[in-house]
């Protein structure tokens, strides 16, 4: 499904994918990312190498268009993004829900490992930044690239100006 080329989407948001261990999930994040103007931030250790095929192929021919930056640890990131930098964890483990939040310009979603999620020390550190995709109890989880579109589109839908 591709968008109506009249509409454009100006709003600069930062996608962080910490230590992601399935190819065609950041694959098909990337491709999020590229669709949004959104930067994609991989976290090491990677699961796979950004050569893999799977990744590609999930990502189709657009990776090399994908604004990528590889980082070594996510100490690294915080550290590069500086001190007035806002950052929001996905975590099935808040009470918080991603749509009671308002995003803004140049926001980082933070997501976890598919298998994981992200450390728990990390979670309680940085609680009153924690939100989650409510789900219903029988579900445990949502896979990674269908977390990150919803709540990519939802920050977009919030900061994009309206026509």
């Amino acid at each position: 499904m591709s968008a109506p080329r009249s509409e454009r989407i100006d709003a600069m948001l930062n996608v962080v994918l910490v230590e992601p261990e399935i190819p065609p999930n950041t694959g098909n994040v990337g491709r999020l990312c590229l669709a949004t103007g959104a930067r994609l931030h991989l976290v090491k250790p990677l699961g796979f190498s950004i050569d893999d095929r799977a990744l590609r192929r999930a990502g189709l021919d657009y990776w090399r268009e994908v604004d990528v930056k590889l980082w070594d640890s996510l100490d690294e990131l915080f550290a590069a993004a500086g001190s007035d930098a806002r950052f929001f964890f996905l975590t099935t483990k808040a009470k918080r829900a991603y749509w009671d939040e308002r995003f803004q310009d140049g926001d980082y979603l933070v997501f976890g490992r598919e298998t994981k999620g992200l450390p728990e020390p990390l979670l309680a550190a940085r609680a009153e930044s924690c939100v989650t995709i409510p789900m219903t109890r029988s579900t445990r989880s949502l896979n990674l690239a269908t977390a990150v579109g919803i709540v990519l589109y939802e920050a977009i839908r919030q900061i994009a100006p309206t026509a």
